[in-house]
């Protein structure tokens, strides 16, 4: 599957400015009718009234056209709409007298729902327009659809979810299925976006995003690695694999350092080194004895890539590997107790930007507002703003982890994943990614590729295994080292061919958090 470009709110809005002259039948015509086409298929087999909540400004036309497309269908439709005609846009005003001419009833308020219940409620309140928290009226009206037994289908993207960051603004309406129109947006695939978002479908409504704006982001697929995934010759051996080398381990944390290198090792590294701090730290890994345990001082001199890190701890010691480290002029990749040794000490992040050698740095949101020297939420606000802010800063690939983690470039290029579950919420995940992540490097991967891959694979491999019924809880990091291999050599046989899946159903749930967005031409006033 080849990846998907992904636009900010800024881009969506010149892509309709250039798409408007002469446009015809009209980006709002398009838009309802396609919305309707995904409501019928997700009705097929649902008898009942459909309930249409119409917003104030174009996000709400959409929903008139849907609602007219309905009854045209032969559905039993009730529209409710939360504004005053007379302030309406243009198209929108349109749509609503369309609507009426037609036949259709609108009612100012939420009616009861009716004997049997609506077979859909279709959500057209608001879309990326959106600017501040929905609050009084409106916020009433989405806490009581979320709450009807009905499925939910949104229209461009779920009432009250901020476009560009996924965050919530104030509620938002929990879909089952969002309808998204001309491209995808940032919000719906990161922070909170996919536990609102549901099942996602893109129409494009014949619009090619790309020929008017140059996508800067992207939704990771396989296509974005499959050059480098080619099976091996026969004729070969472990040297042509390459050396990788895993930094940390100190005293009560082996564990970390132990789930990176065995990671490494099934993913394909040659030769794979555990290079301890404890000085308790076992010789010999029982359960993995391929691996080469080393004492940390005696970190090998020939070294394809090392990752550094991983219950590295703060002291000084580790800080003394960790700029021998870096002064490596090999790939390297930083997580965790790495981490927080640049964001403490000047010397070694000045020692960082410096390198010639690619850098990867895997942080989660608190390790990011460390690097960042802002907190957590900051982070969570705008998380591709803050990765690509970590990407330019230390002149590395970046990729901030999370619910949709986001991977960003030196040059400000970004990509968005959509692999993964909450079962990956669990101790040591992140060391099996730069385990992941440390074998592709040894290997000769390029430093982007290889952070994208590593990514997509470890998401890929723990959905794989809760698709086997290992999960979502209770699935553990160890676990997902078999699965990521067992994947890998499957994508190397196929050539990437099937190595990608982009679903986007995810379960309902999130948070609220106040934000600020743009307004659209097409979609909804502030609330």
């Amino acid at each position: 599957m080849p990846s998907t470009p992904v636009y900010s709110v800024r881009d969506i809005l010149e892509i309709e400015r250039q798409s408007l002259p002469g446009a015809e039948p009209s980006l709002m015509e398009r838009a309802g009718r396609a919305a309707c086409a995904d409501a019928l298929r997700l009705l097929a087999s649902r008898p009942g009234p459909v309930l249409v909540v119409c917003g104030p400004g174009n996000n709400g036309g959409d929903g008139f056209v849907l609602a007219r497309e309905l009854r045209r269908s032969g559905r039993e439709v009730t529209v409710v709409f939360a504004g005053d005609a007379a302030r309406l846009p243009e198209d929108a005003t349109r749509a609503h007298a369309e609507y009426k001419s037609a036949g259709g009833e609108i009612l100012a308020e939420l009616p009861p729902a009716p004997e049997g219940g609506w077979a859909l409620v279709a959500d057209a309140l608001f879309g990326i327009g959106l600017q501040r928290p929905i609050e009084g009226r409106l916020r009433g009206w989405i806490d009581t659809l979320n709450a009807l037994p009905a499925l939910r289908l949104s229209i461009d993207l779920p009432s009250g979810l901020c476009a560009n960051t996924g965050r919530i603004l104030g509620t938002c309406l929990r879909a089952d299925h969002t309808t998204t129109f001309i491209a995808l947006k940032p919000g719906l695939l990161t922070r909170d976006g996919p536990d609102c978002c549901g099942e996602i479908s893109l129409q494009p409504i014949g619009i090619d995003a790309a020929a008017h704006v140059p996508a800067t982001g992207h939704r990771i697929a396989a296509s974005l690695f499959a050059a480098h995934l080619a099976p091996r010759p026969r004729n070969t051996h472990k040297g042509a694999f390459g050396d990788a080398c895993v930094l940390g381990g100190a005293s009560g944390m082996a564990g970390a350092a132990l789930l990176a290198a065995r990671a490494a090792l099934k993913l394909g590294a040659g030769r794979t080194y555990a290079c301890l701090l404890d000085p308790a730290a076992p010789s010999v890994d029982l359960a993995q004895p391929e691996l080469m345990l080393h004492p940390a001082r005696q970190m090998p001199e020939r070294l394809s890539a090392i990752a550094a890190g991983m219950g590295l701890g703060t002291g000084a010691e580790a800080e003394r590997l960790l700029q021998t480290a870096i002064q490596r002029d090999i790939p390297l990749l930083l997580d965790a107790d790495a981490l927080n040794l640049v964001s403490l000490r000047p010397a070694l992040a000045d020692a960082l930007k410096g390198r010639r050698a690619a850098t990867l740095l895997t942080p989660h949101p608190a390790e990011a507002g460390r690097l960042l020297g802002m907190d957590t939420d900051a982070v969570q606000d705008d998380r591709i703003a803050a990765a690509i802010q970590i990407a330019q800063r230390f002149r590395a690939f970046a990729a901030l982890k999370g619910c949709g983690s986001v991977i960003a470039t030196p040059d400000g290029r970004w990509f968005i994943n959509a692999t993964g579950n909450p079962g990956m919420a669990s101790a040591g995940m992140g060391d099996v990614l730069s385990g992941i992540a440390l074998a592709l490097l040894a290997q000769g991967w390029p430093a982007e590729a290889a952070l994208l891959c590593a990514v997509h694979l470890h998401g890929a491999a723990a959905d794989q295994l809760v698709a086997e019924g290992a999960g979502p809880v209770g699935l553990t990091a160890n676990e997902t080292i078999a699965a990521a291999r067992k994947l890998f050599n499957a994508w190397l046989k196929n050539g990437g061919k099937s190595g990608s899946n982009n679903a986007q159903r995810c379960p309902n749930g999130g948070k609220a958090a106040s934000a600020s967005g743009e307004p659209s031409r097409r979609k909804a006033s502030p609330a």
